[in-house]
């Protein structure tokens, strides 16, 4: 079976399409891992291309990702089994005081596109819940959006817990949403600014590696 089929239905946004090919690669035997990273993720990595390019817009994303969430929904136990591992682990959330989650929840579509595992403690996150999060969960990024001037400033916050925790050292803090751009990221003393989801992802999976 040709699992660039997979990415071509997935890129088409048909989750049932998907669903049937993924189960049939698997009754094949095709590998689990080969399934996901040359079938579901090559088919979100032309979205998160396309996206980037202002080709497709933000209901074909989320189609495509419904596609790519039911094909991993049958890949998980396979994957597991197989000791296959996310790529890296990213704790992400709209900073306290902020109740806007669509700029964050394309972030973390884009990361999960890109086999990254996510976090998502949605909206109204405290600095402190960001920093105990990632100790817990064992995390290598903190993803912090923002779209209020009024809340960037808990971004700071966060970036000075992680040095109270003592673990500034290993985890990187990357920020976005629309008030925030690089003077600011420099100026709080974060690792890393991206203007879009696509850009995020391609960042994450950099530090990850």
């Amino acid at each position: 079976m040709d699992l660039h089929e997979i990415s071509l239905q997935l890129q088409a946004g048909k989750a049932k399409t998907v669903k049937t090919l993924v189960q049939q690669a698997i009754d094949e035997g095709i590998p689990a891992k080969d399934i996901l990273e040359q079938g579901l993720l090559d088919g979100m990595n032309v979205i998160g291309e396309k996206f980037k390019n202002n080709e497709v817009f933000v209901p074909e994303v989320l189609i495509a990702a419904r596609a790519m969430n039911q094909g991993v929904a049958l890949l998980k136990p396979l994957l597991a089994e197989a000791g296959v591992k996310a790529s890296g682990k990213v704790c992400i959330g709209t900073v306290q005081g902020d109740l806007h989650d669509i700029g964050k929840n394309l972030v973390k579509l884009m990361m999960e596109g890109k086999g990254l595992e996510v976090v998502d403690l949605g909206t109204d996150v405290s600095a402190d819940t960001f920093v105990q999060t990632a100790i817990d969960q064992d995390c290598q990024i903190i993803c912090c959006s923002a779209l209020l001037t009024t809340t960037m400033g808990v971004m700071g916050d966060v970036v000075k817990k992680a040095e109270e925790a003592g673990i500034r050292d290993k985890v990187k803090i990357m920020v976005g949403g629309a008030p925030v751009n690089d003077a600011f990221c420099q100026q709080i003393g974060a690792d890393a600014y991206t203007a879009d989801a696509a850009s995020a992802a391609d960042k994450a999976v950099a530090y990850c590696s």
